[in-house]
């Protein structure tokens, strides 16, 4: 038999099996390079696509005031209870939101958040006629008062929004003094809350 009509050798199960190893190699490092230049693609896509939030705002400043109530000692029909007495703390807040959107914003609560030792105490802004009748019970807070913020107010696009809002806590000075945390939620409607900290310090009165 002369050498061309020799038959090719027959390979068995381990060389083919390296074969197709060494072919596939070939396609496995252009399917990474692909992968990597889709996921940059997606992220630039999404940090040139992302919007600014809607609203920013600042808590100008912030007064808190402690107080000791004392219940009157009737109820609501004019039965007589024990009194209790309790310690409260008032904080009073100055800030100033600005719609920097192309629509109106719509203001719908306001909720202050108090960190203690025990976790996060949360309290609701007193509507403007709480807010005011606050002053008319205790004159000595006068020099506190300012406009108070409507809860329902409406912020024109482009347009900014300045004012008041109290919020108290029933907690006494130690935990007040010990506190680990103050910020403030504004909730717009059909958006996500806005998330104010203050950046001076709480001054007490």
């Amino acid at each position: 038999m002369s050498l061309l009509q020799q038959d090719s050798p027959v390979l068995d199960d381990a060389a083919r099996g390296e074969e197709l190893t060494r072919g596939s190699s070939h396609l496995i490092w252009p399917t990474v390079i692909a992968a990597i230049i889709a996921t940059v693609a997606v992220a630039i896509y999404v940090v040139t696509e992302e919007k600014p939030p809607a609203a920013t705002g600042q808590v100008v400043s912030v007064v808190s005031h402690l107080m000791h109530r004392e219940t009157s000692g009737v109820d609501a029909n004019g039965v007589a209870m024990p009194k209790e007495h309790f310690d409260q703390v008032l904080v009073f807040a100055h800030v100033r939101l600005h719609n920097q959107s192309k629509q109106p914003l719509f203001v719908r609560q306001i909720m202050s958040n108090l960190t203690l030792a025990d976790g996060i105490h949360t309290s609701y802004a007193a509507i403007p006629a709480d807010y005011e009748r606050i002053f008319v019970a205790y004159p000595e807070l006068a020099s506190l008062h300012g406009k108070p913020i409507v809860t329902d107010a409406t912020i024109p696009a482009g347009e900014t929004l300045e004012g008041d809002f109290v919020s108290a806590f029933r907690i006494d000075k130690s935990q007040w003094d010990g506190r680990k945390g103050l910020e403030f939620d504004i909730s717009f409607r059909y958006l996500p809350d806005l998330k104010l900290t203050p950046t001076t310090p709480v001054s007490d009165r």
